[in-house]
């Protein structure tokens, strides 16, 4: 081989080495860009994903606790039932007014206050022997107040079976 083959080979091959370099220097540098869009774009979707599941379950405590409200009310109105007949045939009168103070005691726990002086309002009812017909609508008063206490947060409404004649 000449000189000038010789030359020739070795311009040819530094420029290979140069060309390998170069490429790989830039798939190097496209290969970091890429591992750290792939990075951001996994923590996107984790947060997303944990947003989901904090929403998720602050729903579901709210359902528990409207839950637990319904309950008590329930409990409540049936010990103000119980105590109204208790009133009424003069029988089981001390076990009514204990369990409708207890009743009272958990609505008192569970709120809201104005759900509470709603209750209130049925026992000074009780407690001072007013007309079936105004215990009735102190009662509905209760419902009423009661039922916008139970609605949800997205505002719909908890009375699905209400609509058309009382029973």
């Amino acid at each position: 081989m000449s000189e000038n083959d010789w030359a020739i080979a070795l311009i040819t091959a530094a420029a290979a080495i140069a060309g390998g370099a170069v490429t790989g220097w830039f798939g190097r540098s496209a290969g970091i860009r890429q591992a750290e869009a792939a990075r951001l774009a996994g923590e996107r979707q984790a947060d997303a994903m944990l947003d989901t599941v904090r929403m998720t379950l602050r729903e579901q405590a709210g359902v528990r606790v409207l839950d637990l409200r319904r309950q008590t009310y329930v409990r409540f109105l049936d010990a103000a039932e119980r105590a109204l007949t208790a009133a009424r045939t003069g029988t089981g009168g001390d076990a009514g007014a204990a369990a409708l103070s207890a009743a009272l005691a958990e609505v008192a726990l569970e709120g809201p206050s104005e759900v509470y002086r709603a209750a209130c309002a049925i026992v000074d009812g009780l407690r001072r022997q007013a007309r079936p017909d105004e215990l009735e609508q102190i009662k509905e008063h209760f419902v009423d107040v009661a039922r916008r206490a139970l609605r949800p947060a997205d505002g719909s409404d908890p009375e699905p079976g209400r609509g058309g004649t009382p029973c």
